[in-house]
């Protein structure tokens, strides 16, 4: 049906008795003619899902975080039982604080660490290494020919002699730089997890980090400190950081109540927006865990932006029926007019919040698509919450006499305004509808865009910083990698490269001298610190195997030789079937220049040497999964922008109908976009898993802003009111709206940059930046582009559904209910 003609002729209803409840459409009619039945069914689905909601958990899965269909993860999927310590790996270095780790003392303790990490759950014992396990072994040359054995011989007993053996044996065994810090002051127990623990449950990484904690707080002391990295760490940390989150959820409230309170001024109303955007955040979190989802460190944050929106939603809803009861309406003839004029564009703002969501879809790394799906919920929920739910619950209690008062009396400001007397914000931004300012605007934003673009081109992909980005630079874990990165040669950030050969032909001449060349190649690459592989281990046995000397330091096209070798090498280079190799590349760093300089130069190298006795494949290892991680968001970030851009312009033209309204809306989200790319530069934040959703996010819900805005100056031009007039009259009805939107979500995001999580302070920054950028653009580029794109004929035509912000404006027509 259509609504009437304006919401001028909306008859004052004192009385209910003078209202035909059988008015508005049939979704209105359901709702308010079944108050009760449906305030009873919305308090019993808190209550249910409430309980639900503490049922959630909180966790990540390492293979959850990986791109796993991207070519490198699934050669790595492919390979991954071949693969010893190529993935998800913990490493613990043991650190002797005065002397060298040649002490019966540590080397107790070390020991007493190894066998309680290794019976933690979900560690792959077989492969794990440390100075005591029987895989850590050494190999020397004699008069009598090849001897070894293990680095710590089974009749080791703690005295001078046995620590001298070690000594020696830790010496020959190659391990110094990686299991043994060169100074000798500190050694690693390298802790390889399996996808789940003996009862197939995935493993718990929040216990996991907790049960490492304990094991730190037990042995570490004045001699001895402990070192402890890897993603199981990373994602432990970043738990007990999300913890800490409670705060500034408890923070975001307090600030949206008080700028909401004085917005108002009437306490009811207030604690009723509160309360219905806290309820759609306990639906949320009761939904997960019923539909199969949990909470993981990213999608941890979503709830706050719901909230955040709930809030901004719920205002334009108070703010109609406190105007409309200001009038003389009775509150529930109010909240019907109110949910009339706004449902529809709730739904319009709230689908553009979806769009900003949905296409993390298109990133196909489970992670970033749970958080889409957590989002997705969150902003249906809100459908039912702020656009249903809250007029209801004012229709039973109004607003306060005070604030109805106010907003009468602001009423009546308006209506002298005719006679002059503009408020000053008002009357300053009014000046963007006039040519000259509306042309400097114009250009002033077009520089600005540019600059910005400039600067933007610099936008590196992947992480910037070495350690753990996520984490502060001054966290423990962070501390800890820059222990293992100054003491190991073979830092935690490895490169693998698998080698296919046919089976029991590992050890083949032609595959290991292809190999041998890559290794050489990928020495020459800045950033890589070390290579290992057969091909080395070979050149080192026929040094031993000929008296030391070192011009036996190479490859022999002696197949027998060659075999022979295969005996000593550890479970790391070659798999039990002699037909997989590893390649291990130790990188200084995982920043994105140095992985996709070290893939260029493994990818070149297999184009032009790939054969069936050897065949190299991209990539294993914690820096390879990353550079694939990387290549991933490489190709979605502008796939992302494509999409989200394309569904908020057809959500546009949809409501506007008009082509050229759209470009005046979605224009200035396009140069807050540009510049948002531009802080990223400066911060020095590169596009990761962790930051790719924010510009999405800052796009769909920052729209909201133009299509309220937009949408009552259509409306007015409609009526064949000049911009100027139409735009003054928009301002006039959602200006504090807008307003307080824009700074509520800023001010609730800000808060996030005092979080120790460090991706969460940066998504803070960018958006609090977006929100008020889009704010402004609403404001101010919006009205400017609008004087050179329409005119009031130009308008008329377009038959735009008037989208009001406010409840009572004296010429402003409903929309289509």
């Amino acid at each position: 049906m259509h609504a009437d003609s304006s919401l001028a002729q909306q008859p004052v209803v004192r009385d209910l008795a003078s209202f035909d409840p059988r008015s508005g459409n049939a979704v209105e009619r359901l709702l308010f003619n079944n108050r009760l039945a449906v305030l009873i069914l919305c308090m019993a689905a808190t209550l249910l899902l409430g309980w639900q909601a503490t049922r959630i958990e909180l966790n990540a899965s390492f293979e959850n975080m990986i791109p796993k269909q991207h070519p490198y993860i699934v050669n790595f999927l492919q390979n991954k039982s071949e693969l010893t310590g190529s993935g998800n790996v913990v490493r613990v270095a043991v650190e002797q604080r005065s002397g060298t780790i040649i002490d019966a003392g540590y080397l107790a303790t070390l020991q007493k660490i190894s066998d309680e990490l290794y019976l933690l759950p979900g560690v792959d014992r077989p492969r794990m290494k440390s100075l005591w396990t029987a895989s850590t072994r050494w190999i020397s040359v004699t008069e009598e020919g090849l001897e070894g054995g293990a680095v710590i011989p089974p009749d080791y007993d703690g005295g001078r002699a046995s620590l001298d053996s070690v000594q020696a044996n830790i010496a020959r065994s190659g391990e110094l730089g990686q299991l043994v810090s060169p100074n000798w002051r500190s050694s690693v127990v390298t802790v390889p997890l399996l996808t789940a623990d003996a009862d197939g449950k995935p493993i718990n990484y929040a216990a996991l980090s907790a049960q490492i904690e304990q094991i730190r707080s037990k042995y570490q002391s004045a001699q001895i400190v402990i070192h402890v990295t890897g993603f199981a760490k990373v994602v432990g940390d970043l738990i007990e950081g999300v913890r800490q989150i409670l705060l500034f959820f408890a923070a975001a409230i307090v600030i949206a109540a008080a700028m909401l309170y004085w917005f108002t001024r009437c306490v009811r109303s207030t604690a009723l927006v509160l309360v219905c955007s806290l309820v759609a955040v306990i639906w949320q979190l009761g939904l997960l865990p019923a539909l199969g989802y949990a909470l993981d460190p990213y999608s941890v944050l979503v709830p706050f932006l719901v909230f955040a929106i709930g809030m901004s939603h719920g205002a334009q809803k108070m703010n109609g029926i406190m105007q409309d009861i200001a009038r003389g309406t009775h509150k529930l003839v109010a909240a019907r007019y109110t949910f009339r004029r706004l449902f529809l564009a709730g739904v319009t703002a709230l689908l553009c919040d979806a769009v900003g969501f949905a296409v993390l879809m298109m990133i196909r790394i489970q992670v970033i698509q749970d958080l889409a799906i957590v989002a997705s919920i969150g902003v249906a929920v809100l459908i039912f919450t702020n656009l249903m739910l809250l007029p209801i619950l004012l229709s039973y209690t109004g607003v306060s006499a005070r604030a109805a008062a106010r907003t009468l009396e602001a009423e009546q400001q308006e209506q002298q305004a005719a006679g002059g007397g503009k408020h000053p914000a008002w009357e300053f931004l009014d000046l963007f509808t006039r040519r000259k300012w509306a042309a400097l605007t114009i250009i002033a934003c077009a520089l600005v865009s540019l600059a910005g673009y400039a600067a933007s081109l610099h936008l590196k992909i992947g992480d910037l910083d070495a350690g753990a980005p996520e984490l502060r630079a001054d966290s423990r874990y962070n501390r800890d990698a820059a222990f293992m990165s100054a003491n190991y040669g073979a830092s935690s950030d490895v490169f693998v490269v698998i080698v296919k050969t046919p089976p029991g032909r590992c050890a083949g001449y032609d595959a290991q001298s292809r190999m041998d060349a890559l290794e050489w190649q990928l020495r020459q690459v800045p950033g890589v610190e070390s290579t290992n592989s057969l091909s080395t281990l070979t050149r080192k046995v026929m040094v031993l195997m000929n008296e030391g000397l070192a011009k036996w330091y190479e490859l022999l096209p002696n197949q027998s030789m060659l075999n022979s070798v295969t005996n000593q090498v550890p479970p790391e280079l070659f798999n039990v079937d002699c037909n997989t190799l590893s390649l291990l590349v130790y990188l200084a760093d995982h920043k994105a220049d140095t992985l996709s300089r070290v893939s260029a130069e493994v990818a070149a190298f297999a184009r032009e040497n790939n054969t069936p006795e050897a065949q190299f494949l991209l990539a294993a290892g914690s820096a390879g999964i990353e550079a694939a991680t990387n290549s991933v968001v490489a190709e979605a970030s502008r796939q992302m922008l494509f999409w989200v851009y394309g569904a908020v312009v057809l959500l546009c033209l949809v409501t506007f109908r008009s082509w050229r309204a759209v470009i005046c809306a979605v224009v200035p989200l396009v140069m807050t976009s540009i510049l948002c790319e531009a802080l990223m530069v400066a911060l020095g934040i590169g596009v990761k898993v962790a930051t790719l959703p924010v510009i999405a996010l800052g796009v769909g819900i920052g729209v909201d802003y133009a299509l309220y805005v937009m949408s009552i100056m259509l409306a007015q031009m409609r009526e064949g009111k000049s911009l100027s007039e139409a735009y003054y009259r928009a301002l006039l009805f959602t200006g504090k709206v807008v307003m307080l939107t824009g700074f509520t979500l800023a001010i609730g995001v800000a808060t996030w940059a005092w979080s120790p999580i460090k991706f969460q302070a940066d998504m803070g920054v960018l958006l609090a930046f977006m929100f008020i950028w889009n704010m402004l653009g609403a404001l101010i580029l919006l009205p400017a582009l609008s004087y050179f794109l329409l005119r009031p004929q130009a308008a008329g035509a377009a038959s735009a559904p008037a989208v009001a912000g406010t409840a009572a404006a004296p010429a402003i027509p409903e929309a289509h209910a």
